[in-house]
């Protein structure tokens, strides 16, 4: 019988998904079928009444004050593109990052830089991956126009402050954006208890959705800051020629992903009804195990925070002689564990983590249905291919 192969990779996509998620796409598949606002007959209504229901849910999920603040992207990377390109217009403009940015935010800050000849400045993050908070202040200039910050890190988990980066951010009244592809769903938070002015999240990893849905979350009043990137049809205002100024609409062009929304309203209630306090409990707990049983095994690296108070379920690892690809091919090969090895889409992260040279780590991610067990198989085998590398 073949050995059953256990998926953590849950950083990239979480997989599987509870079985209402699977079932909703398919009842919106067979039963359905139709666009959202526009047509007044009964599978219209209905797919209308899937996204609003999607945004109410995701809207108490984060603890907004109004479903309209929740707009619907592809995935994270469409968000934070909204994000940033939507707010940087101006050729004199100053924008503050950090080294643990994934590809989503580097690469538009490139192109910004090469379009408009914007400033950015990078925050150098500690060997464990954590920012300052006040490093924040002295980076702060007269031109400042954007402070954008990954709040759980893609590589090695670390999970910044993002509350004392908020309270900095609006104390100058500076645009503050949040990446939070790595701890929605993870981490409980509140977007009215905390300064945060966009908040980016992709819906197919921990909310449990399919690939090809997302959101960015913007506060009230701020999308009058925000230009869209696109323009088409909405459903709404059909009379005029212009983009609606109002949310959703003003950033929502053409037909959804139905049948994409339609399992991610099923992946977060499935959240909601399992509880945040439950699910951080339990990643809590693998992390745990994780680092109890990879510690102190000769050859074996583990990067990141020690604090599972400080972190979400992302561990990068290295063993002396293997070349990350070549570690997550036998860690597949001989023990069906599932990995990502490289850089991530994060090279800055790597260069601060002394990583980039070897070509990255391997990593590993933890979701909602491993389990205690899966954790101590993984953390077994990293111990046997690095006792055996020890003693050849």
């Amino acid at each position: 019988m073949a050995k059953r192969r256990i998926y953590f990779d849950n950083a990239a996509t979480s997989f599987p998904k509870p079985p209402g998620v699977h079932d909703a796409m398919m009842h919106y598949a067979r039963h359905i079928g139709a666009s959202a606002g526009r047509g007044a007959y009964h599978e219209a209504v209905e797919a209308s009444e899937i996204i609003h229901q999607a945004r109410r849910r995701l809207a108490q999920f984060l603890g907004a004050s109004q479903p309209e603040s929740i707009i619907m992207t592809f995935n994270c990377t469409d968000g934070l593109s909204l994000a940033i390109k939507g707010l940087i217009t101006e050729p004199n403009s100053h924008i503050i990052t950090t080294t643990m940015e994934h590809n989503s935010v580097l690469r538009p800050l490139s192109a910004l830089q090469e379009q408009l000849g914007i400033e950015v400045t990078y925050l150098q993050a500690d060997n464990e991956g954590f920012i300052d908070p006040e490093d924040i202040r002295q980076a702060i200039r007269k031109n400042t126009r954007l402070i954008t910050v990954v709040h759980g890190s893609n590589v090695c988990g670390s999970v910044q402050d993002i509350a004392s980066m908020g309270i900095i951010a609006r104390e100058y009244d500076i645009p503050f954006l949040v990446d939070a592809a790595q701890t929605v769903g993870h981490l409980p938070i509140d977007v009215q208890e905390i300064p945060i002015d966009m908040l980016a999240f992709p819906g197919h990893k921990a909310l449990l959705g399919p690939l090809g849905t997302g959101v960015l979350y913007i506060r009230p009043g701020f999308e009058t800051r925000l230009r869209p990137l696109k323009e088409g049809g909405t459903g709404s205002t059909s009379e005029i020629p212009r983009q609606p100024d109002f949310l959703p609409d003003r950033f929502e062009s053409g037909s959804h992903n139905l049948i994409g929304i339609a399992g991610l309203n099923a992946g977060v209630e499935f959240l909601l009804e399992r509880g945040m306090d439950r699910i951080r409990s339990h990643e809590v707990e693998l992390c745990q195990a994780f680092l109890s049983h990879t510690e102190k095994v000769d050859g074996l690296t583990v990067y990141g925070p020690c604090d599972v108070d400080k972190r979400v379920g992302v561990f990068s690892v290295s063993i002396g002689g293997y070349e990350p690809g070549e570690l997550a091919a036998v860690l597949e090969q001989q023990f069906s564990l599932l990995t990502r090895s490289g850089l991530h889409c994060a090279p800055y992260a790597h260069e601060t983590l002394g990583t980039f040279d070897q070509g990255g780590t391997v990593r590993f991610s933890m979701g909602p249905f491993l389990s205690q067990e899966d954790v101590a198989y993984a953390t077994d085998a990293l111990k046997q291919i690095a006792y055996a590398t020890d003693t050849n």
